[in-house]
């Protein structure tokens, strides 16, 4: 009888945004259900998103998967402490930066990372590589929508520079979700998402998080194999991702 290929060894790490909607208490709550570690970050605050790498490096000397599934539409244009339009840098910068700073982690492990996008990428994105930040035509539907149609370019670069070192990603819309999404949002979408429609209508959060589940164990051909080194090099620079 053959020996039994060794197992992988997986670490289960959970992060959000932290806000004032979505607390470090809950996240905790659920980590210890499920008897895992758990670290909370804020993606509005790029300083937390670096602790949380240096964090995850510490803990985590081997990561299989990544999923960047932290989003939000929020309202009036907001400049963070950063620098940055909050909705871009919490929908697409901060897990370009977390992705980036574990990178080296990730190439080792030959691991996946999953992105979560939104059908708002081919609804209402329209990225302006002259103003990834929003300043011009600023609505919250539009930078949504340009931070998830980011997030799928930015995978897909993601995967051309580095499948063949044995990291996968794919990014994923999970379809319409009946959860606390947009609900503070000064928004239309925030208007919608406060009625019964949602929940009438939409998938539970338990059935979309088997949307994501089903990337864990893909196969090359499922992966998203084009590129968009120009967006790429356009954010490492925002981040000063080059001086690394």
């Amino acid at each position: 009888m053959e020996p039994e290929p060794p197992r992988r060894a997986y670490w289960y790490v959970m992060d959000t945004v932290w806000s004032p909607w979505a607390g470090a208490a809950k996240t905790k709550a659920v980590a210890d259900e499920l008897g895992v570690h758990h670290f909370v970050a804020d993606f509005a605050d790029l300083h937390q998103v670096r602790t949380l790498a240096a964090q995850l490096a510490d803990h985590c000397p081997r990561i299989d998967v990544l999923a960047n599934n932290a989003g939000a539409i929020l309202g009036d244009r907001h400049v963070t402490a950063d620098g940055f339009e909050e909705t871009f840098q919490v929908n697409y910068l901060a897990p370009f930066l977390l992705t980036n700073l574990l990178l080296d982690t990730l190439l080792a492990s030959q691991a996946l990372v999953v992105q979560t996008s939104s059908n708002a990428a081919r609804l209402s994105a329209r990225v302006d590589l002259d103003d990834l930040d929003n300043a011009r035509n600023y609505s919250p539907v539009r930078a949504y929508g340009n931070a998830k149609l980011e997030l799928v370019l930015f995978t897909r670069e993601l995967h051309d520079r580095y499948h063949e070192q044995g990291l996968s990603a794919v990014a994923f819309h999970p379809g319409g979700v009946a959860s606390n999404f947009a609900q503070t949002s000064r928004s239309p979408v925030g208007t919608l998402f406060r009625t019964p429609v949602p929940r009438l209508l939409f998938q539970s959060p338990q059935k979309a998080a088997r949307q994501l589940l089903r990337f864990v164990t893909p196969t090359p051909e499922e992966c998203v194999v084009s590129g968009a080194p120009q967006l790429w090099e356009a954010t490492t620079a925002s981040l000063d991702l080059n001086k690394r």
